[in-house]
């Protein structure tokens, strides 16, 4: 499939519609979980280019400048709606995403006050500082894991901190099928169960009817398939998050993932 994506600044000018900014063929996790969001929600997204971390070799300028000169800030995904200030946090995406969706559409936040703090709860500890992304970033030295904070004390705890994670998640799916249900919170699918199915394909070999490869993500893929092998991950890896985790995706989002870049 054919995906078009246009400039940063081109999104940054229109006043219509929803932007959001990837990297063609990369399945960047926090991006591609807003993707699927808003394609629960039925919205439809303008992709647009992110740029890349480090300085541009014939300018010799940060290439993430004006990015930041737009959003004060360099992660990925930016999101713009309308004329409205850019949103580049992902509890502010979710939000938005669950105000302008289709009324037809599940609802992701839930309205039950109780249901809602269990939702965002199980949200912070994948998606927040020190969560399941986190840590996996900070597993390896380089740039993305020096933005984290790695050092070798962190890096050294980090799969203990993924695996108490997962088991968590574990636990929680043991005991909705208890009741039966299929989902993380109450009797339908939340964002809870779009952000966990997305976020945790960092630790589990996805296979290409579900995310296909890329010459950009290749890499990324290796790397997150290696991650489910690490022991401390892999003892807690049970089929029952394998089984949600597909479930979600091919139940609720865009399966194959869409992604741009070079098909391999």
């Amino acid at each position: 499939m054919t995906v078009s994506f246009i400039t940063l600044d081109e999104a940054a000018a229109m006043t219509e519609g929803v932007r959001i900014t990837f990297i063609p063929g990369i399945q960047a996790l926090y991006a591609e979980a807003l993707k699927n969001v808003c394609f629960v929600k039925e919205i439809p997204v303008i992709r647009a280019l992110h740029p890349l971390m480090g300085v541009d070799k014939k300018t010799g300028e940060d290439r993430q400048k004006r990015l930041y000169e737009l959003t004060s800030q360099t992660s990925l995904p930016t999101m713009f709606f309308n004329d409205e200030r850019p949103r580049s946090v992902w509890i502010e995406q979710l939000a938005l995403a669950e105000k302008i969706g289709s009324a037809n559409s599940p609802s992701l936040i839930p309205t039950d006050f109780e249901q809602r703090v269990e939702m965002f709860g199980l949200c912070s500890v994948v998606l927040g500082e020190d969560g399941l992304v986190w840590n996996m970033r900070i597993m390896n030295d380089g740039p993305l894991g020096r933005k984290y904070g790695y050092t070798d004390a962190a890096s050294s705890t980090a799969p203990a901190k993924i695996a108490e994670v997962i088991g968590l998640i574990d636990r929680r799916l043991q005991k909705q099928a208890e009741h039966g249900s299929p989902y993380l919170v109450g009797e339908t699918p939340t964002a809870a169960d779009i952000y966990w199915a997305t976020m945790s394909m960092c630790i589990t070999a996805v296979p290409p009817e579900i995310m296909p490869v890329t010459e950009q993500n290749q890499g990324m893929l290796k790397f997150f398939a290696a991650n489910s092998k690490i022991p401390a991950i892999a003892e807690v890896l049970s089929h029952r998050i394998e089984e949600h985790q597909r479930h979600i995706l091919q139940t609720f989002c865009e399966t194959p993932a869409v992604l741009g870049g070079d098909p391999i």
